[in-house]
């Protein structure tokens, strides 16, 4: 159709091929900027464990693709774009890298840097590579830096607000030698910042290839459309939940101060068409230790929460978090004010995303997994070797999922919510004077279901240098996680200690020294089992038991299903009263 005089032709629709091609494009280069971090990173916090995330957001800071990383940090870095934003407007030129750590200031915790470089395509900015990396240290009290008994942040290290590490691509010594001279380790960190660095600078080259295959114009065309088309599939996801309000409360064992002090985590979900809103009132108020959440990181746990309920491959982008509304109030666990502590955040934002499974589970109980693991184990050993050096090894230890409708619990691999993995036993001991003596998987620990929840893992390790600072971060074990659909608990996490000769249990959270060849054993917590166990079908618990995933005597006490070995067979007589006998018990009609 010819355009009248005077009217201006309307733009022709994106071919749906290209627009494939440019998703795909962009993703490739966020992830290239995550392979990058991992090939050249000096710690094993992001060589091996991997605890970093990349993105690419438009000139206007929207979030456009998100790389293979934390989803947990998908809804910080929209956050902190509009901080860089805030404080820098239009004035950033080529050459120049912000950076910040400061969770009151788009960030999450200390221990987190965020890196943001313009992508210029001659005069014109296209947009900014974002590479957000956890550093093994920035100081403070505990090595680590991540210590969940801190009170305030000043505790906690370095705060670094918005700054520029390269001003039109000259470097900031200024900033480097603050941040050296601030951390225990600063050959670690700086080498790091470098990692991250280069990440930054393949976003800005593989952005510029792209620009110069489809044109400008074009290619903000089709950031424009991915934003729309996510828009599009969240919105009908959550048209597909019943309008109404659904409320759930878990807690945490306690704030890292106050062992007898339990931390509420509420979540009410308000369904209204194809728009969300997650209401976090009735959550506990800001309290003194340092598992207190920024909002930031509060609203990528509900986004990771919808977006695991979603079945379209649509990208990670700010498209995507149009329809969803997260709300908390002033000065609680979820929107503390300053200088409330935050190292620990991360248990806060792993059970509020089990309390929101919870919640949606009201909704729509096919789509949710009962309670995983509860989130990733955190701890840090900073001491001296044998000869006298300053060592400073971190680590995460991953545990299970919980299971699901039809789908079993997964064992041994990362929260989904995480993403990241268990450091090999063989470069644990090279890195550190610390020797791994037990690494696997723990017996029943799996909430028994109609689909099993995943097994917990159990890691001992004994410390092998002079002396040392231990710090670690855990939880589910006073609130076990919680199973769905008549599914039972996982089993609860564990510290023990080696003093004396004996093994002493120890707090789910804590700070204290590390003697030479002192031995420290953690559990996590087993995954929640979804479905009623008297209805696991016989053969996967006769599978479960020949495995070593259940003993003899759970498969009969939680599952009623007698197991005989040499041969392995079941009883059947045996099973068929052993089931009568528990659903008589209990009290409710189960299968026959």
């Amino acid at each position: 159709m010819r355009a009248q005089a005077g009217q201006a032709l309307a733009p022709a629709p994106i071919d749906a091929v290209r627009l494939e091609l440019v998703k795909n494009s962009i993703g490739s280069i966020v992830d290239e900027m995550v392979l990058t971090v991992v090939r050249i990173a000096y710690s094993s916090i992001m060589k091996d464990t991997m605890d970093l995330s990349s993105a690419f957001c438009d000139c206007k800071g929207r979030l456009i693709a998100q790389g293979l990383s934390l989803p947990l940090h998908l809804g910080s870095i929209p956050d902190a774009m509009d901080a860089v934003l805030a404080e820098y407007g239009a004035t950033l030129s080529p050459g120049d890298i912000v950076v910040t750590n400061d969770p009151y200031q788009g960030g999450m915790h200390l221990p987190d840097i965020f890196m943001f470089k313009p992508v210029f395509i001659g005069t014109h900015l296209l947009g900014y590579g974002v590479l957000v990396a956890h550093h093994n240290d920035m100081g403070g009290r505990v090595p680590g830096s991540s210590a969940a008994d801190s009170t305030e942040i000043f505790q906690e290290g370095l705060q670094i607000p918005m700054l520029k590490l390269y001003d039109k691509g000259v470097v900031d010594t200024t900033l480097l030698k603050i941040i050296a001279r601030n951390v225990r380790v600063p050959d670690v960190i700086l080498g790091d910042l470098r990692a991250q660095e280069a990440a930054c600078r393949i976003a800005e080259r593989g952005m510029q290839e792209l620009a110069q295959r489809y044109g400008v114009e074009e290619l903000e065309r089709c950031f424009d459309a991915l934003l729309d088309y996510s828009e599009r599939e969240c919105r009908r996801t959550i048209a597909a939940i019943p309008d109404g309000a659904y409320s759930y409360t878990d807690f945490l064992d306690d704030d890292g101060i106050d062992p007898d002090q339990p931390v509420q985590v509420t979540v009410t979900l308000h369904i209204a068409g194809d728009a969300l809103t997650a209401d976090l009132t009735g959550s506990s108020p800001q309290v003194r230790g340092a598992i207190n959440s920024t909002l930031s990181f509060a609203k990528s746990a509900i986004y990771f929460a919808v977006r695991s309920i979603m079945d379209s491959d649509a990208p990670n982008n700010a498209g995507f978090m149009r329809p969803i509304t997260v709300s908390a109030p002033d000065d609680c666990l979820f929107n503390p004010r300053r200088p409330g502590a935050v190292a620990a955040r991360g248990v806060s934002g792993f059970r509020l995303i089990d309390a929101t499974f919870g919640a949606l589970a009201q909704a729509v109980p096919l789509r949710p997994r009962a309670a995983g693991e509860g989130g990733t184990t955190s701890y840090s050993i900073g001491g001296y070797d044998v000869h006298g050096k300053f060592v400073l090894f971190r680590e995460a230890v991953m545990g299970a999922w919980g299971g699901g409708f039809h789908r079993e619990g997964v064992d041994g691999v990362a929260n989904p919510a995480a993403n990241i993995s268990n450091a090999p036993i063989e470069m644990v001991e090279n890195t550190a004077p610390i020797r791994i003596e037990r690494y696997e998987l723990v017996t029943d620990s799996g909430g028994p279901g109609t689909w099993r929840g995943g097994l917990a893992i159990e890691r001992q390790l004994r410390f092998l240098g002079q002396r040392a600072t231990f710090q670690l971060r855990s939880d589910r074990r006073r609130y076990p996680p919680f199973g769905l659909a008549a599914g039972q608990s996982g089993a609860s996490s564990n510290n023990l200690l080696e003093e004396d000769g004996g093994w002493r249990q120890i707090a789910t959270k804590f700070t204290r020294s590390l003697a030479s060849g002192q031995g420290f054993r953690h559990r996590t917590a087993g995954g929640g089992g979804y479905g009623d166990p008297l209805e696991r079908d016989v053969a996967a618990v006769l599978f479960d038991v020949r495995n070593g995933k259940v003993s003899i005597e759970a498969a009969e006490s939680a599952y009623g299903v007698v197991v005989l070995n040499t041969p392995w067979r079941v009883d059947e007589a045996a099973t068929s009263a052993a089931r009568r006998a528990l659903q008589a018990a209990r009290g409710t009609q189960g299968p026959q």
